[in-house]
């Protein structure tokens, strides 16, 4: 079954190329023109993913997110957006965005980011059955993970810093987890990218110091250490201290 995508885009010449070029692809496209018209859509048939025009009449991209977000829908949300300052893209990230795309944008860079979202919510393919139970392998010792003060549960899709717990979207935890997993070791930008999304978006993407920014933000308390270390020029370490 082709991947169902519903977009709303109020500026007529952009959804209609979108929505061939998504069409084109493979998708199976719902194309609507404001926030209002999205809300109903994605409450009367859930789609795969959502790509959503930041500034739009009336109810804009971000408060479709938040309201999706409140009722607890975890749909994958790329943002397309004209702005392009950090805060701006931080806003679309704390209303519960998985990703954005800033226009004016490749289509092909639209398709790689719908990618990379649809293989991070696409359900784990399970293990074939090894036998039985005498035959099987014992489980790996602990599921928790504990690196500089922090402590996660990757299949319960929790964090903590000390005792407080961390509230994070999809794209913030899977990047915290990754981290973690390395403690101690500088982790390239490519190889960051390519763990995370799938796909290198190149030098000039300021998409990965957008997350770590406001990662950090959520990480950070005064007086602490800062935990992800930036090595100029290279990557991101996570260390205390």
């Amino acid at each position: 079954m082709p991947h169902t995508v519903l977009l709303a885009e109020d500026d007529r010449a952009i959804r209609n190329a979108l929505e061939r070029a998504l069409t084109l692809e493979g998708y199976r496209v719902t194309a609507v023109a404001d926030g209002v018209e999205a809300l109903a859509q994605a409450h009367r048939s859930r789609p795969d993913v959502l790509v959503l025009d930041v500034m739009m009449p009336g109810i804009d991209g971000l408060q479709v997110c938040r309201v999706l977000r409140a009722e607890g829908d975890r749909t994958p949300v790329l943002m397309l957006t004209a702005l392009v300052e950090t805060a701006d893209r931080i806003a679309g990230l704390d209303a519960g965005a998985d990703d954005y795309v800033v226009k004016p944008f490749d289509v092909e860079e639209v398709f790689a980011r719908l990618r990379a979202l649809l293989r991070r919510a696409a359900p784990a393919t399970p293990a074939p059955d090894p036998g039985p139970v005498a035959e099987r392998q014992p489980e790996p010792p602990g599921r928790f993970l504990e690196a500089a003060g922090l402590g996660m549960d990757p299949q319960a899709r929790r964090a903590w810093r000390g005792g407080r717990e961390l509230e994070l979207t999809r794209t913030e935890f899977e990047l915290l987890e990754l981290l973690i997993r390395n403690t101690g070791v500088v982790l390239e930008h490519a190889t960051i990218y390519d763990r995370i999304w799938g796909y290198d978006f190149g030098p000039g993407s300021k998409n990965l110091a957008v997350y770590v920014g406001y990662l950090r933000r959520k990480l950070d308390e005064p007086g602490a250490p800062q935990l992800i270390h930036t090595v100029r020029g290279v990557g991101y370490v996570l260390r205390e201290g």
